[in-house]
């Protein structure tokens, strides 16, 4: 299997590990925001990444978007699984994983870009870096406003979630499900952040724990408490 990605999306990451926590062998493929299109035009329509290309007889030629990737996952390979067999903690999972993809996924990137083209600058100060982080910033507006209403709906996303994993390993159930993949993932980027960082240190030994579990590289930032777990 191929995956096309940005290396850098927390969505290509949600992506990674579902396929790692599968154990499934894949490979990847970086492409270029932007340029990107011209490489998914022929596969898809969308304009999104990522875009899972199965590249076996028999299946879809090309499946985009993350949450179509972990459902045909969980259809090609049931184990182990991702899904839930009780039907309100199914539904339940789903979800929360759409709300993390619809909602906190976007505040997250909000948040992030902002951060990353001020006090965060410095991390990659390179040419291409800070081109990107403009073109983000314009192609989503994001601004002082956006920002703002951004780190409020984190707020209380992470008081959210925080009475469920700080009660048990699982958001849902008493395995690993697509609402903990979309979690670990959606909110990884806010390890960069020193705010977040400090003041939310069980949602990252979390973070890291699902990573570890999917066999999955640890997001930057959080490379120190790779040593604690």
């Amino acid at each position: 299997m191929l995956l096309l990605q940005f290396s850098t999306s927390h969505y290509c990451r949600k992506a990674r590990l579902a396929l790692g926590y599968k154990g499934i062998h894949y490979q990847v493929e970086n492409l270029t925001p932007g340029l990107h299109i011209l490489k998914l035009k022929p596969l898809t329509a969308l304009t999104t990444l990522p875009v899972l290309l199965p590249q076996i007889e028999g299946q879809p030629q090309a499946i985009g978007d993350s949450t179509q990737i972990l459902s045909f996952l969980e259809t090609y390979q049931p184990e182990p699984a991702l899904f839930l067999t009780n039907h309100e903690q199914h539904t339940e999972a789903l979800m929360l994983e759409d709300w993390l993809d619809e909602s906190i996924g976007t505040a997250t990137r909000f948040v992030y870009y902002h951060f990353r083209a001020d006090a965060g600058k410095q991390i990659d100060q390179s040419l291409f870096s800070q081109i990107v982080i403009a073109v983000v910033r314009k192609q989503y507006g994001i601004n002082n406003t956006s920002v703002e209403l951004a780190t409020k709906r984190l707020t209380i996303a992470l008081e959210e979630l925080s009475s469920s994993w700080q009660k048990s390993k699982y958001l849902v159930g008493d395995h690993l499900s697509v609402a903990d993949i979309a979690a670990a993932a959606l909110l990884s980027p806010l390890a960069l952040i020193p705010h977040y960082r400090q003041g939310y240190p069980w949602l990252f030994e979390r973070i890291v724990q699902i990573h570890q579990l999917c066999g999955e590289q640890l997001p930057p930032g959080l490379e120190k408490l790779k040593m604690k777990n």
